[in-house]
């Protein structure tokens, strides 16, 4: 019997926990994929979810070698196609992580003054971009991107060698 009551607590426990993370979300939702970008063997999603706050939370997860290093790939979110001459960063996204390759971030307020609800997220003209490192060389180099928003983010579309490099500048 107390086996069972353990059980249950901890079942009790385990719904609660799931209810509140569920309660800051609408529901909206929307992934698109990151495509491999250089020799590195990355691919991955971005996700976005609008919370109840009207606040989009953007989670970028790669697929790839994890590492157990404290080392941290940049993420920007950028107006244009990937594939766009002048696509210059419209949010620095959080950092993907080495060791989980994964990176949560809200965003706030783009580089040209606009705050997106997410009917606009699903329709922007955009990009996500991760790089190897946030400077030097390294940052020339692309791991993974994809298009966002209302650019075709088919597999079909995306052509590794028509992919720009950015300008850290906003």
């Amino acid at each position: 019997m107390k086996k069972l009551a353990i059980l249950f607590l901890g079942l009790l426990v385990l719904v609660s926990c799931q209810e509140k993370e569920d309660s800051m979300y609408t529901g909206n939702e929307i992934s698109y994929n990151l495509y491999q970008g250089s020799d590195f063997d990355y691919t991955g999603k971005v996700n976005a979810r609008e919370m109840v706050s009207g606040e989009i939370e953007i989670t970028v997860e790669l697929i790839g070698k994890k590492e157990t290093s404290d080392y941290y790939f940049p993420a920007h979110l950028h107006f244009g196609s990937y594939d766009s001459q002048d696509s210059p960063i419209a949010y620095l996204l959080n950092a993907v992580d080495l060791r989980d390759l994964k990176s949560v971030t809200i965003l706030g307020q783009l580089s040209d003054g606009r705050k997106l609800s997410f009917d606009e997220f699903k329709s922007f003209d955009g990009h996500v971009k991760v790089h190897l490192a946030d400077s030097g060389p390294e940052y020339q180099v692309i791991l993974t991107a994809g298009n966002i928003g209302k650019n075709d983010n088919s597999p079909q579309a995306f052509k590794v060698e028509n992919m720009t490099m950015c300008s850290p500048y906003y």
